[in-house]
């Protein structure tokens, strides 16, 4: 009852001025597509199962058939778990991925590439369907003038070898002034070897 029950906020102008009142109902979206990546299989399909469900929702899930005995056992716990009429869940190639994309979900979340990603918003337009996408990307690391060379350097190793670099907000690069490059991979060297 608490998490469901009406917030009241402040109209817009002009209504507020014409007494206007302004309450967000929260809803259940209904079903939703959960599909995610091969580099973090179980994070990605139970950690937005939680919200999903607690919302209301009814989740379809996805998982990358590139780990196939990852994806079989949240699929096996999945069954164990729900009625299929809640949460089910699914795994297969591109193919299958198309089609799973292509039907007239409430919302999709997808995990994943740009490239994917540019495959799933298209497909879930030809139904209107509102998508949330957690992309990778291009995440630079901003090395400053003043910086703990040795720190900054582990920090930044650290942060690119976990998962083997496969994190999607990962140090792809870093900006570092030109006088402390050299130092900045010297220092860069031995964290990796530490790590």
């Amino acid at each position: 009852r608490q998490w469901m029950k009406p917030n009241r906020r402040s109209a817009n102008f002009p209504f507020n001025l014409l007494g206007a009142r302004a309450e967000v109902h929260y809803q259940p979206k209904g079903v939703i597509a959960n599909i995610g990546p091969w580099n973090f299989p179980v994070l990605a399909a139970f950690s937005p199962l939680a919200p999903m469900l607690a919302a209301g929702n009814r989740v379809i899930l996805k998982v990358s058939e590139l780990t196939p005995r990852t994806a079989e056992l949240c699929r096996t716990m999945i069954e164990k778990a729900y009625d299929p009429q809640e949460v089910a869940c699914f795994y297969g190639g591109p193919d299958l991925g198309a089609a799973f994309t292509s039907l007239p979900f409430d919302h999709i979340f997808f995990t994943g590439s740009p490239r994917v990603g540019k495959l799933v918003m298209k497909a879930a337009a030809d139904n209107l369907t509102p998508v949330t996408l957690e992309l990778g990307g291009k995440s630079p690391v901003i090395v400053a003038d003043n910086a703990d060379l040795e720190l900054a350097a582990y920090r930044i190793a650290w942060g690119k070898l976990m998962n083997s670099g496969q994190i999607c907000v990962t140090a792809d690069y870093a900006l570092v002034p030109e006088a402390m490059l050299r130092p900045f991979i010297a220092e860069i060297e031995r964290a990796v070897a530490r790590l």
